[in-house]
């Protein structure tokens, strides 16, 4: 019975490591859920390019699967062999705000996706067009409560984090806005340039260029502390309003992926961005590279959806 024992235990011992070495595949197919030229795109293009100097026998290919806010290609990992062929870039919305606000996902992210790590973070600005006058958050919240429903903030689509945080904004602090949604990042500051828009939340990336010419004003940002690169700019909660809205974007891989398999892939994305090409092409757009493991990982995923629950229920906010 012992023997019997012992030789099970050795084959588990063996058959561990042997998943392990089953990564990377030949061709390793890393899903994109937005267009090329996106930023989760340039995030999965650097790794790429990490990931096929260090195992030149393998193919890391690139397949932008854009659609339903992040959702569908999302769904393509989701839906994929378990086996590390497959891995995919994705962000807050379909990984955990979209169960908020879609009465049907086509897949559950807690069953159906395994998280691998948190890649990077980067800040989004809260901005106003110069003509409103305020210099501050608490400039800009006391404008508001005095004339509430006068002002209008643009975002990146109803539902979306640059919708959720100004909502937030206003429950916290009980000013009042008229919420326009754009199709686009660009299209929201075109607007908010034009003065179509008096408030935006967008990524800081779209919003410095114009600031530094002076086309608008950025009063905060909304990491839980300061961006090293913006580091003169106080966070919202610095300014008053206890809102953090960290933008972010991790790894995933396939549901029921072996967690040998799962470790081997944490451990070289990880080492990847710990490359300095990696770190400073990340900085060139303002990310911060994380690389944390699966499991901190997964807890980002359940507080992203503990922090937003309350607030798109207060707004009413749905999709469908």
């Amino acid at each position: 019975m012992k023997r019997a024992a012992l030789a099970i235990a050795a084959i588990l011992t063996a058959f561990a490591p042997a998943q392990a070495q089953d990564w990377p595949a030949k061709t390793v197919r890393i899903v994109v859920p937005f267009g090329p030229g996106s930023t989760p795109d340039i995030v999965a293009r650097l790794l790429s390019e990490q990931l096929q100097a260090k195992y030149p026998g393998s193919a890391f290919v690139i397949e932008n699967k854009p659609g339903a806010g992040g959702n569908t290609g999302t769904d393509a990992v989701a839906k994929a062999a378990p086996d590390g062929s497959t891995i995919g870039v994705s962000i807050g919305g379909p990984l955990a705000i979209n169960t908020l606000l879609f009465s049907k996902l086509p897949y559950d992210p807690k069953k159906d996706i395994a998280p691998i790590t948190k890649l990077v973070t980067m800040p989004s600005a809260l901005a106003v067009h110069p003509d409103l006058g305020v210099k501050t958050v608490g400039d800009l919240i006391a404008l508001l409560k005095k004339e509430p429903g006068k002002y209008n903030f643009g975002s990146i689509g109803n539902g979306s984090l640059s919708h959720l945080t100004v909502e937030a904004i206003a429950q916290k602090s009980g000013a009042k806005m008229v919420h326009i949604p754009y199709p686009s990042s660009p299209a929201a500051m075109t607007a908010l340039v034009r003065g179509d828009v008096h408030i935006a939340v967008l990524p800081a990336i779209a919003v410095t260029p114009q600031a530094d010419v002076g086309k608008v004003t950025i009063l905060a940002v909304s990491l839980p502390k300061r961006s090293p690169y913006l580091s003169n700019i106080p966070t919202l909660k610095e300014s008053g309003v206890d809102v953090e809205a960290d933008t972010w974007m991790g790894l995933i891989a396939p549901g029921g992926t072996p967690p040998a398999l799962i470790e081997a892939i944490n451990k070289d994305v990880v080492e990847a961005l710990k490359a300095r090409a990696v770190r400073d092409k990340l900085a060139t757009q303002y990310m911060e590279p994380v690389g944390n493991s699966p499991a901190e990982f997964r807890a980002v995923i359940d507080n992203e959806i503990e922090r937003w629950s309350p607030i798109i229920k207060a707004g009413n906010v749905k999709i469908n």
